[in-house]
């Protein structure tokens, strides 16, 4: 007591033993309890029972203590991977760079990973420092350290209800700052995807990277490109179906993360049509995440790479090659560079591929090939869109009302929108036939003459001001902009 009291007189700041925790009791840290997974407690508490220590971590503490209901749920154990295993009937090892079990409980899985050690520095690498395999165990002082930011680097116990803070992460959350763990360029470069995590927990929790943390970021970026290019996409992914999908996109063009990921998305953002096209598909997409509803990446990355497409289609067809195959040439030459950068899955590419290639058909109103399209068990996504490409002003609004009245009539008015679509346009300054009277003028099953095609393209009609995102958050059943349509 003395020594601190000293050191408190004199300006010295008491240097904490990081070997210990600073322990928050449940009236200090404000966790809701039911916001705990039941299972995840259950969990816990079978680790215990067998004699081992187990906590909530991560990500899903930092959720906990901001006082959202976590998406996931991982747990740190001093218990082995094999010693996990043989306490629940269905868990499975994973992993060959960390090792990892997955533990099932009906439909959700739980994440347990064993307290890592400080063998880092003796672990594989490769030229660039990135660490390649990391198995050793060790105290969980250590675990602490070697997590990635300080609000990701905390443990809850629910059966005591404690918090256990071992770099200073409660702070850090009551700050809103974002705080690497150690010197940030070694943390880079062990694993450069921390680069892309930190924009990402940067726009979606509103939080601000602190200067340390962020400044060799716009030097170290090109490590990225060392790093398997399956786990670029799935932090990728991450990122766009955050929630905060635009607010991550500028996030990244601020850091100087964008080039290589997508490449020329820098570019369709200055461009004021591709701009609002991309814009107004984050915006759906951020709202149906936020809605609880699903998302299609297909749709995603189809909106996202679709200026790119067009702009080889359009070369492709200045060269004398025909609308259709120039649009499938357009489609390969982009897939093929982005299935290198992103390791587009197979099932992801092909989504892409039919909703652009439906896009030349919608134009295609006469005789039976509007109705053929509406068989396309990949419609709704091809129109939802089109809907984006007139909503951005790409295309016409018409020919997407068009699209919104066919799409919703009934047999014998599609007829009708049909025959209107294909009806020659008026000459200028020509003067309309008058038919001759024969009797009282009889209206139509639809209203009257001007009144039938008024009152369907009215009710119809987009609103040309709304936005995507507006249109997706829609509770109306019929079409949306949207992204997702099996």
């Amino acid at each position: 007591m003395i020594k601190k009291f000293i050191r408190k007189i004199l300006g010295v700041k008491d240097e904490r033993d990081p070997t210990q925790p600073h322990t928050l009791g449940p009236d200090e840290h404000g966790i809701d309890l039911k916001l705990v997974s039941p299972n995840a407690i259950r969990l816990t508490q079978t680790l215990q029972e067998a004699g081992y220590q187990a906590f909530v971590v991560g990500g899903a503490v930092r959720d906990l203590l901001l006082g959202v209901k976590p998406k996931d749920f991982d747990i740190a154990t001093d218990a082995t991977p094999e010693q996990v295993k043989k306490l629940f009937r269905r868990a499975f090892i994973i992993g060959r760079r960390f090792q990892i079990v997955h533990v099932m409980f009906g439909q959700e899985l739980l994440e347990v990973t064993t307290f890592r050690g400080n063998g880092s520095n003796n672990a594989p690498k490769d030229e660039h420092g990135r660490v390649l395999r990391d198995n050793n165990f060790g105290p969980q002082h250590e675990d602490a350290a070697r997590r990635d930011f300080t609000i990701n680097a905390m443990y809850y116990d629910p059966a005591t209800q404690t918090v256990l803070d071992y770099h200073g992460g409660i702070a850090d959350i009551r700050e809103k700052t974002l705080r690497i763990i150690g010197v940030p360029e070694a943390r880079y470069r062990e694993d450069p995807v921390r680069m892309l995590r930190v924009v990402r927990f940067a726009a979606k929790l509103g939080f601000t990277i602190e200067p340390t943390t962020r400044a060799p970021i716009p030097v170290m970026a090109p490590l990225i490109d060392n790093v398997p290019a399956a786990r670029v996409f799935d932090e990728m992914l991450k990122l766009l179906l955050s929630g905060h999908a635009l607010a991550c996109l500028k996030e990244l063009r601020s850091a100087g993360l964008h080039h290589g990921l997508l490449p020329l998305l820098d570019v369709v953002l200055e461009q004021p049509i591709g701009m609002k096209f991309v814009t107004l598909a984050l915006e759906s997409t951020d709202s149906r995440v936020k809605a609880g509803k699903g998302v299609s990446p297909g749709f995603l990355f189809a909106s996202l790479l679709w200026h790119q497409v067009l702009e080889k289609w359009t070369a492709y067809r200045a060269a004398g090659e025909a609308p259709i195959p120039a649009l499938h040439l357009a489609a390969d030459a982009v897939l093929d560079t982005q299935t290198d950068n992103l390791a587009l899955q197979r099932r992801i590419a092909t989504d892409m591929r039919d909703i652009w290639a439906m896009q030349p058909r919608f134009e295609r109103r006469s005789g039976k090939a509007p109705y053929k399209l509406l068989e396309n068990p990949r419609f709704r996504a091809g129109y939802d869109f089109l809907l984006l490409r007139c909503e951005s002003g790409e295309l016409d609004m018409e020919l997407g009302e068009w699209w919104t009245a066919f799409y919703e009539a009934e047999a014998g008015e599609r007829e009708r929108l049909v025959t209107q679509a294909n009806r020659p346009a008026p000459v200028a300054g020509e003067k309309k036939k008058r038919a001759p009277r024969r009797g009282p003028r009889h209206r139509s099953a639809e209203g009257t003459d001007a009144g039938a095609d008024g009152d369907a393209g009215s009710n119809a009609r987009l609103d040309a001001s709304s936005s995507a995102g507006s249109i997706a958050n829609s509770t109306d059943p019929g079409p949306s902009v949207s992204n997702i349509r099996e």
